[in-house]
């Protein structure tokens, strides 16, 4: 019984990692036909901000500069528990700051829902609210975009996120790598299929009266995917806007960028306990493909992590004298399907950078160490598996000052 439980998960890793394969064929090809509307949609810009003197300024900047008639949006920094002068440097930029103390509830899910409940209450009203971290530079033309989404009835979008600082080491080019595979082999394709797309932390838009209706609701380590479940139990699919590009700043060191990516899975394994099982009987019971779709993405830290234990116990019982105790696919296919599978599979990573017209050759070169990052991501996953009820937010620092005009694509 124990052999037929281990031959089924190991089937069962091998057809998710096939579903998702299968599905990035349909983000080969772009449409670009669309429908263009005049700016009417009025939005509060709302900027998630701790400690962010450095950097912040730049971004104000950056957005009171929109191509966008200015009469229509407001810029809003959060101020959150900051302990530097982020908040006089977002005045005197033009922006306005909205200073929060509460040492309790600390991270950007909570400090977003202080700011919702205060912007509720003010006399101006806004048709929608977007959303972006203090480090980010945004494409000029992002409010244009969101404007023609919410006329064209879409109620929650998130843009195209890109790498501010790619070429700045190994980690950053990693980050840029994953980032366009993302966008064009995850996020495009469900687009394409009218799934629902995965909110990115940044660059996200929501109408208004949904927010209202929704109320905030998510304060876990990663508050844009446990939003997006939320979303989707609704029946609320967010979408993918390819064309609003917004750049984020990626730590420079494995020890930094190890520490952001703890904080992601250990989120993330909370999300997938509370949101998997509710989300695929919704989506059997409705016969609505999405919902087992955005289902199978929330436990994806999970596949991870079961990889990994299983490769270390299979890897484990080859190795002891006699004969494996385990069954292993193996035993049935020749042993090369899965060194083809796994160059096929690495190969989507130089296809999305081919596709996106990366001209860097920096960026392909850094391919060479781009597997140490994929492979760094299972310790990763296996101390947030035991670590998945912490709840403090660790901030990753910001000090790299760039405009607009020196974010080039790579």
């Amino acid at each position: 019984m124990m052999n037929g439980i281990v031959l089924v998960v190991q089937i069962g890793l091998f057809a998710v990692g096939l579903y998702q394969l299968v599905l990035s064929f349909w983000g080969l090809r772009i449409k670009k036909e669309k429908r263009e509307h005049a700016p009417r949609k009025t939005f509060a810009v709302l900027v998630a901000a701790h400690n962010e003197e450095q950097v912040v300024g730049a971004l104000v900047d950056n957005l009171k500069a929109l191509d966008y008639p200015r009469e229509l949006y407001d810029v809003f920094v959060i101020c959150d528990n900051c302990t530097d002068r982020t908040a006089d440097v977002v005045r005197a930029h033009g922006a306005i700051a909205m200073e929060r103390r509460n040492d309790a509830l600390r991270g950007k899910g909570f400090a977003i829902e202080w700011m919702l409940k205060e912007l509720w209450s003010m006399e101006r009203e806004y048709d929608a609210v977007v959303m972006f971290d203090a480090d980010n530079l945004v494409s000029p033309q992002y409010l244009r975009e969101m404007n023609n989404d919410l006329c064209n009835g879409s109620r929650v979008i998130q843009a195209y996120l890109d790498t501010k600082n790619p070429v700045d080491s190994w980690i950053t080019a990693s980050y840029g790598v994953t980032y366009w595979f993302c966008n064009r082999l995850w996020q495009m394709p469900r687009r394409a299929l009218g799934m629902a797309n995965f909110l990115g932390g940044t660059g996200m838009c929501f109408e208004t009266k949904l927010l209202q209706e929704m109320g905030w609701g998510a304060t876990s380590l990663v508050e844009d995917l446990e939003f997006t479940m939320r979303c989707v139990q609704r029946g609320v699919y967010p979408t993918f806007n390819y064309d609003a590009k917004v750049y984020d700043e990626k730590p420079l060191t494995f020890q930094a960028s190890a520490r952001q990516r703890l904080r992601w899975m250990q989120g993330h394994f909370d999300v997938a306990r509370r949101y998997f099982f509710p989300l695929l009987w919704a989506g059997i019971k409705e016969r609505k493909w999405t919902k087992i779709d955005t289902a199978l993405y929330s436990i994806s830290v999970y596949n991870v992590f079961i990889s990994l234990v299983f490769t270390v116990v299979m890897w484990f019982d080859e190795l002891l004298p006699g004969k494996p105790t385990f069954l292993s696919v193996y035993d049935f296919v020749p042993v090369w399907v899965g060194g083809v599978a796994l160059i096929v599979v690495y190969m989507q990573f130089p296809l999305a950078l081919a596709l996106e017209k990366v001209r860097n050759w920096k960026m392909y070169a850094s391919l060479l160490a781009f597997p140490l990052f994929l492979l760094s991501w299972y310790p990763i996953t296996f101390h947030a598996f035991f670590t998945q009820n912490n709840k403090s937010w660790s901030h990753t620092k910001h000090t790299r000052v760039l405009r607009l005009d020196d974010v080039q694509k790579f």
